[in-house]
């Protein structure tokens, strides 16, 4: 495993980072603590540390989980990223949604199931469209300060809030948002309107969740397997179906699995992006790792984004018009270099 710089900061996170959403048996699904733990040291042993969890999932087990994992071995060593705003209750108007009090009350609780004096990587999970993002950013560097929190960052957030959000800060003196974590694979690839190209802008890393759409990707669905996706959902459309068997057509031109073809491409896409692989089977992260060795040619490449191209809708089309370059650009379009 190889370590990245996570957005503008100092801090080394591994290439993969471990997505223990189905940590926790609750819904009738999910990995025990004994497999989650078997799942932790072979991540652990291939030299990862970054380790992704929120407050909600599988109604805190998985904090609860990771709590006792770290607690007895190098806390110092991972790197456990966790989230705040969905809820926890129902009785409390303040126990969900991204205000201060759901904020303080949600970190004090996570910080006691993960046996831990320190989170080191503490998300917005999900906008709320209510709270000021400056009551957001002041909260969350305010435990900064308090030593709760090592780094902010933010998920499933609008463009624009979230540019809002990091120009404040740092006119403020606040600590800005290191990473984002949204959508995005081969047959979700919207954030490429504006929230890609606003991650790149703030030298935010993008951590991917869902980068196999939900194990559409793998190719399981076209081998007739069975999973968790409900067969009108668009992750299983034609198009869905188009991009999955050209993933599965390169994962057999390289003899690796179409899980790893899909992952990888994630990751080279020309900006810093971390996936999130969810596993809550051994097998399933013994897969994962071997992407990191896989390596997909420019024509490779090429054939995956004609598969799954998306319109960019305005502006991002209208940029791309040969009169508009022209014009804009004075007829130097092709000599002048570009910005990454």
């Amino acid at each position: 495993m190889k370590y990245k710089l996570l957005g503008r900061s100092g801090l080394k996170v591994s290439e993969l980072c471990l997505g223990t959403m189905g940590f926790g048996t609750e819904a009738g699904w999910g990995a025990d603590r004994d497999t989650s733990f078997a799942i932790m040291d072979a991540y652990a042993n291939a030299g990862g540390n970054f380790l992704d969890t929120a407050n909600i999932y599988k109604l805190g087990t998985s904090e609860k989980i990771i709590g006792d994992y770290i607690s007895n071995h190098d806390r110092d060593h991972f790197v456990v990223a966790t989230k705040y705003t969905l809820k926890d209750n129902i009785t409390n108007p303040n126990a969900s949604g991204n205000n201060r009090k759901n904020m303080m009350r949600s970190v004090e609780a996570s910080l006691k199931r993960l046996n831990t004096d320190y989170i080191d990587l503490f998300y917005l999970h999900i906008w709320d469209d209510i709270t000021p993002i400056d009551e957001v950013l002041r909260g969350m560097d305010d435990l900064v300060k308090q030593g709760k929190i090592n780094y902010i960052a933010v998920s499933d957030t609008p463009a624009w809030v979230v540019a809002q959000g990091n120009t404040m800060a740092e006119l403020m003196g606040w600590s800005r948002f290191v990473a984002l974590q949204v959508e995005y694979s081969l047959i979700a690839r919207t954030p490429e309107r504006e929230l890609i190209p606003m991650a790149k802008h703030f030298g935010m890393t993008v951590t991917p969740w869902a980068p196999l759409g939900g194990g559409v990707l793998t190719g399981k669905y076209l081998r007739g397997e069975q999973g968790r996706i409900k067969p009108e959902s668009k992750r299983l459309n034609d198009r869905a179906v188009a991009i999955t068997r050209a993933v599965v057509e390169i994962a057999n031109e390289l003899g690796t699995s179409p899980g790893n073809v899909a992952l990888k491409w994630t990751m080279q896409q020309g900006f810093s992006s971390i996936p999130i692989v969810g596993a809550t089977k051994l097998s399933q992260l013994e897969d994962n790792l071997k992407t990191v060795d896989v390596t997909l040619s420019d024509e490779q490449l090429k054939r995956l984004d004609a598969a799954s191209a998306i319109e960019l809708g305005f502006p991002g089309e209208f940029f791309r018009e040969e009169g508009v370059r022209t014009n804009v650009f004075g007829g130097f379009y092709d000599r002048v270099e570009k910005r990454d």
